[in-house]
């Protein structure tokens, strides 16, 4: 039996153990560990797996992840995200489908602290649905509006896709935060512009919500203030130079729980809640971390990569034609696997393939976290649409995913601006790193 013959027979497990609703870190873990034994010999799958196991959690650069979700968990049951959303909904919301724009405004600046793509959905759409549903919103646009927003969480910075990236890829954490800001506004305006089109054409889907008093707005802007800042001390202080990723993940989480001890936003219980939350979500991360890293020297020595890698470039479709190949790959996984499978698993395969073709690296990565995204709303996976779902009261599933589906519309816009002008996403990082 061949290498390759023994790297596909892997490959072919690592699907079937997914589909029996194993773990993805644990079904990476098992394939790549006895794939490598029988190739290489279980003496050294033992000790692979003991050094990339080490390896994995001590590095220093993933001590982000567990400090942006406590960030964001703190700010959850403080109940700073709900003022978020109340600050939003006061300048837009008597517009046409304000609340849905209020929700994807809310929606983006949650991202920017928490990281997550799920806990943005979750924490919002706990707020803004209720809301949605008392003034008369079409279920289909509310739920749309949360499901789609919520993905800004894998692009917005602090994105936990861009952490594992920069991990896998050996790329600079502070460029991909910086680039995800402009793709991530973009984003957002777009989810805007389906709203307010959805609104105009069927003025029953989203109704004009009440005007608020111009004091009013400046009120509740500035009760959303102490996350803001928050935000703004943490991103900022990257673009900067004043202080790391790793250091700016620290300072956000230290600067919103004095704020919320101080505003006495915070009980113990609340507390023990966004740390066991974090513990849990953080050990997720780590354990698809560590899975990735045993999967990947077993695909090295099966030359899987590489036959793949050839397999694109002998295609004489040219750079963007073998891009296109390889995000039309992205689009069909992401309709059965979750984004942080399909970037753990992908990514050493085709990376080699973008940098041998000249395409930015940074740049790179930004595109494959927007199509990671699009999977996270694309039937019949789509991860954001089951969470909406269980936070939906009475919403039929197929409500949802046709509410998403204009949402998908605006993502592929995104996508091709993005790929037609690369500095949408570069701009920033250039200008800061030179």
């Amino acid at each position: 039996m061949t290498d390759t013959t023994v790297g596909l027979l892997g490959i072919a497990a690592l699907f079937a153990l997914m589909i029996l609703r194993t773990p993805v870190a644990f079904a990476m873990l098992i394939v790549g560990f006895f794939g490598y034994g029988i190739l290489e010999g279980m003496r050294s799958a033992t000790a692979l797996l003991l050094t990339e196991s080490y390896s994995a959690v001590s590095n220093y650069s993933l001590i982000v992840v567990p400090m942006f979700i406590l960030l964001g968990n703190i700010s959850s049951v403080a109940g700073y995200s709900r003022g978020l959303y109340d600050a939003a909904f006061a300048w837009v919301g008597r517009f046409k489908g304000g609340l849905a724009s209020a929700s994807v405004i809310g929606c983006a600046a949650f991202s920017a602290v928490s990281g997550s793509s799920v806990a943005t959905a979750v924490t919002l759409g706990k707020v803004a649905l209720p809301e949605m549903k008392r003034v008369g919103y079409a279920d289909s646009l509310a739920t749309g509006s949360i499901a789609a927003g919520g993905t800004l969480g894998f692009l917005i910075p602090p994105s936990t896709g861009f952490v594992l990236y920069a991990i896998l890829t050996e790329e600079s954490i502070g460029r991909l935060f910086m680039a995800g800001i402009l793709p991530g506004l973009l984003l957002m305006v777009l989810f805007m512009a389906v709203v307010w089109i959805i609104a105009t054409l069927d003025e029953t889907a989203g109704p004009c919500g009440e005007k608020v008093p111009f004091g009013e707005r400046f009120k509740l802007l500035i009760a959303a203030a102490p996350l803001l800042f928050v935000i703004v001390a943490s991103i900022g202080g990257i673009y900067l130079g004043v202080f790391s990723p790793v250091e700016a993940s620290g300072i956000g989480a230290g600067l919103v729980l004095v704020l919320a001890v101080l505003q006495r936003k915070l009980t113990w219980a609340s507390f023990k809640e966004a740390v066991m939350g974090t513990l849990q979500t953080s050990s997720m991360l780590y354990m698809i971390v560590i899975g990735a890293n045993i999967l990947n020297p077993f695909f090295s020595v099966t030359h899987i990569p590489q036959t793949l890698g050839d397999g694109l470039g002998n295609l004489n479709v040219g750079p963007y034609g073998t891009l296109a190949v390889i995000l039309l790959a992205y689009v069909a996984l992401g309709m059965f696997m979750d984004g942080l499978s399909m970037l753990v698993i992908t990514i050493p395969i085709v990376f080699p393939v973008i940098t041998g073709m000249g395409f930015d690296p940074i740049w790179f990565g930004v595109v494959a976290v927007i199509v990671i995204e699009m999977g996270m709303i694309t039937p019949p996976v789509g991860l954001n649409v089951f969470v909406v779902r269980g936070v939906a009261d009475g919403v039929p599933l197929t409500t949802v995913f046709k509410g998403v589906l204009p949402f998908l519309g605006a993502m592929l816009v995104a996508l091709l601006l993005i790929i037609a002008f690369p500095q949408i996403a570069l701009f920033i990082p250039n200008s800061m790193f030179g």
